[in-house]
């Protein structure tokens, strides 16, 4: 059976079919991707180049009223389809097109449904904030009921976050790669030092220096969002200004 990828472009969304030869991590039937971004699209050229697949046709256009449209312009029936989606500054709206997207596919009878992001949207909103709300975990509900089975992302803001996922979540690393630049790109790279911007990213930046064999330095400053239970009130009555208390009545 031909295998396929997805692609979501400027206005053509494409996909491939793949040759039965296809790597494991994209052994399936097929795959398209969800934006705009010339970035997404130079990603989407290199994977079928790679794999010598051909991508297929889709539409993904935004209407004059800035609405999301996605049409899907061959079968997809009882094949297994991957959505490539890059992450643009406009967060929004890539998200809106891989849930389009993926809900298109899904209404169009396709077995799986696997999203291939690179940098997964909201994941540093993955705790609970005073009282704000983990949008994390939102999205991750939002991508499972549009009809994904599987997402494959790399360095999770935490790895956690796997944990709100109901279908498998493969979590790549990148730092095989970037350790790879740095050595054969970087002229005299052991005279660097690996720089952590805060405490909170002093582990992966001691794991970066152990394996290049250099210094490493933290920069430290106060915390932005800092969680204090006086401050949050949830575990404390109220303050009441301005109270009126009847006067016979005592309080403690």
């Amino acid at each position: 059976m031909p295998r396929k990828l997805l692609l979501p472009y400027k206005s053509v969304l494409s996909h491939f079919r793949a040759p039965r030869g296809l790597h494991d991590s994209l052994a399936m039937n097929g795959a398209r991707s969800a934006n705009s971004t010339a970035a997404c699209t130079e990603l989407a050229k290199r994977i079928t180049e790679r794999l010598g697949a051909e991508l297929g046709k889709s539409v993904v256009y935004q209407e004059t009223n800035g609405e999301t449209r996605v049409e899907i312009k061959e079968s997809v029936r009882g094949q297994d389809i991957f959505i490539i989606q890059t992450i643009p500054r406009d967060v929004n709206t890539a998200v809106m097109e891989l849930l389009i997207m993926a809900y298109a596919l899904k209404t169009s009878c396709a077995r799986n449904i696997i999203g291939v992001i690179p940098y997964f949207p909201y994941s540093k909103q993955s705790k609970m904030r005073k009282r704000g709300s983990i949008v994390c975990k939102l999205l991750a509900s939002m991508l499972a009921k549009a009809g994904l089975t599987h997402i494959i992302t790399m360095d999770l803001h935490q790895k956690e976050i796997q944990g709100f996922f109901s279908f498998p979540v493969d979590n790549l690393r990148a730092s095989p790669f970037l350790l790879q630049y740095i050595q054969e790109e970087i002229p005299d790279y052991r005279n660097a030092v690996i720089v952590a911007k805060s405490p909170d990213a002093a582990k992966r930046a001691q794991s970066y220096a152990e394996r290049l064999r250099l210094g490493l330095a933290v920069i430290h400053g106060e915390a932005q969002c800092t969680e204090q239970d006086m401050d949050d009130g949830r575990h404390s009555p109220p303050m009441v200004k301005n109270a009126t208390v009847h006067p016979g009545l005592e309080l403690p």
